[in-house]
């Protein structure tokens, strides 16, 4: 049977991906979908892309062989990370609405202003609850304010990897699968993955957003397969 170890995006739980793991099953694929510490599974301190890249080689290094990994969102910037690192262990990437092209322009930069003033700001700001919705509400970042502190430190040191310069060096196969009208990782960031990446093939999913794989579940698994 054919097995996909999946890492998902930045989210506290994996119930929306049940459709599709039911789906990919019964195309005869069996999914491993990862606990991710502090998303799905605890995390007791800061972690950096490289801590990530450290927690899932422990776990794959088990595997006897090469495995096939499936990120969404920021499990796409992991995957991709870690196939840099450990080319040996990866037969094959699936990335959906992969992170891990920096950005620099405005609406970003402000979200790294509002992410370091609250982290300067501290109790002077959480005091101030008021404030601190408005300013997550600007930053349209929902998942920083829910997050444990520990958590919204790893997230700004996640949101600062940059993937592009290390493309050129992943020659593992990778299909890119895409929303069309991604406003999170937009469909700019999918075809630099595909110019960057030697191997690779973009598939882009009509009127999907930043999650395919629930809105758009036959045609997300339909590529899967025929992939895979």
């Amino acid at each position: 049977m054919r097995k996909i170890y999946i890492l998902h995006g930045w989210a506290y739980s994996t119930e929306k991906w049940n459709p599709v793991l039911e789906l990919l099953k019964k195309q005869g694929i069996e999914t491993v979908i990862l606990k991710i510490p502090g998303l799905t599974a605890p995390l007791k301190k800061v972690w950096d892309i490289d801590d990530y890249i450290l927690w899932l080689h422990e776990i794959l290094k088990k595997e006897p062989q090469k495995v096939v990994l499936m990120g969404h969102s920021n499990g796409g910037r992991i995957s991709l990370a870690y196939a840099k690192k450990y080319p040996q262990k990866v037969k094959q990437l699936f990335l959906i609405d992969a992170a891990g092209i920096y950005h620099d322009d405005l609406p970003i930069r402000f979200k790294r202003f509002v992410f370091g003033q609250l982290a300067k700001a501290g109790k002077n700001v959480t005091q101030s609850k008021q404030l601190k919705v408005l300013l997550y509400k600007f930053a349209h970042e929902h998942d920083y304010e829910k997050a444990e502190p520990f958590v919204r430190e790893t997230m700004r040191n996640l949101i600062k990897v940059d993937l592009r310069k290390d493309l050129s060096a992943i020659e593992t196969p990778t299909t890119i699968i895409w929303g069309q009208n991604d406003k999170v990782t937009p469909l700019q960031d999918g075809k630099i993955f595909a110019a960057g990446l030697k191997n690779s093939s973009l598939h882009i999913i009509s009127e999907a957003r930043h999650s395919p794989m629930f809105t758009h579940p036959k045609e997300v698994t339909s590529i899967i397969s025929k992939d895979l």
